[in-house]
């Protein structure tokens, strides 16, 4: 993003979050967090202090240096959070930024938390009638104490099933059991990344994908271009898959689909993109069956790279990269506008 960003109409200051949990200045170098599958990027603590603004009417950015000054930024517009799993993806900071007054692009409070905790995402989107795969939740808790009734209740999915954890994204802690000899093992993964984790019945089927945009003006949300994950080699889409440009999984849009097929799934899409009150954008992940499409997941910040499904589905249907992010922060701007002029008007 910082590589396609339109600089003629944006001045970007990228910031950075350590594993410890500190907001540092970073350089606005697309360089320097290329995704590079022998050296991943990573945010180190440079000693900077980013400081946002205190709320009420102030919107400026500051950061603190190192040597304890202070320098501001300018007037912050618009945050794009560009974060995947806890704390970015789960509704956490944008509440942060809701709090503050400060428009930021990409979904809300409530879509991001729902779609970041796959149980209850199933349960609203299957309560608005949208297919989703069968499965049980295990909680860490009763996997202690009653191992046998899950395996009981994991059995009665079929095999082959998937372990997933319940809150954790980009496939990690993701793993597909053939039988029940291997379901103690991918329930300990799962576990190491969550305490609640699913058991999910594979649905065998194409594995298509549609990429939604929230509407503008008040209009309907719009869906771009299926596009599919040819698996060649790898037994799912995995992280390395997703970001890494790994062997064995082609991420290939627009999908060989019939007229009615991508109609279908765009429709399905926007109405699950709806029922989670969805915001910004999201990516809505499918699987085609012999029976019907399943709704496997919502994205509320899918992946980015030039090789993600997201910006791919787009591009094939007319929209570049750059214009996507435009998209994006000019649809996070109208929102706030029309959250002003809602608080004024009571």
């Amino acid at each position: 993003m910082l590589r396609a960003i339109d600089r003629d109409s944006y001045r970007v200051i990228p910031i950075g979050i350590t594993r410890e949990g500190v907001f540092v200045l970073e350089e606005d170098d697309p360089d320097k967090f290329a995704l590079d599958a022998e050296r991943l990027p990573e945010v180190v603590d440079n000693g900077t202090r980013v400081v946002w603004p205190e709320g009420g009417a102030d919107r400026t950015l500051r950061v603190r240096r190192p040597d304890g000054s202070v320098d501001e930024l300018g007037r912050l517009d618009v945050v794009l959070p560009i974060l995947h799993g806890l704390h970015g993806e789960d509704g956490t900071v944008q509440g942060f930024f809701d709090t503050l007054g400060i428009p930021y692009a990409g979904g809300g409070v409530l879509d991001s938390a729902l779609c970041m905790d796959k149980h209850f995402m199933k349960i609203v989107l299957a309560a608005a009638g949208v297919p989703v795969s069968p499965s049980v939740t295990v909680t860490r808790g009763r996997w202690e104490s009653d191992p046998e009734g899950v395996r009981a209740d994991a059995a009665t999915l079929g095999e082959p099933t998937f372990v997933k954890p319940a809150r954790a994204g980009s496939s990690v802690g993701v793993s597909k059991v053939h039988d029940a000899s291997e379901l103690d093992d991918a329930l300990a993964l799962a576990f190491a990344e969550d305490d609640k984790v699913l058991i999910e019945s594979a649905i065998v089927g194409r594995e298509v994908e549609v990429a939604i945009l929230e509407g503008r003006g008040g209009g309907a949300p719009r869906a771009s271009l299926p596009g599919e994950i040819v698996l060649t080699s790898r037994e799912f889409y995995d992280f390395e898959g997703k970001y890494l440009g790994g062997d064995g999984a082609e991420v290939v849009c627009p999908a060989d689909l019939t007229d009615d097929e991508i109609a279908a799934i765009q429709e399905l899409g926007i109405r699950a993109f709806q029922a989670v009150d969805g915001k910004g954008l999201a990516r809505v992940d499918f699987f085609l069956a012999a029976d019907g499409l399943y709704v496997n997941e919502l994205n509320t910040m899918p992946g980015f790279t030039p090789i993600s499904m997201f910006p791919k589905c787009w591009i094939a249907s007319g929209v570049s990269y750059p214009e996507l992010i435009t998209e994006l922060i000019d649809t996070a701007l109208e929102r706030a506008a029309g959250a002003t002029v809602g608080a004024n008007a009571h």
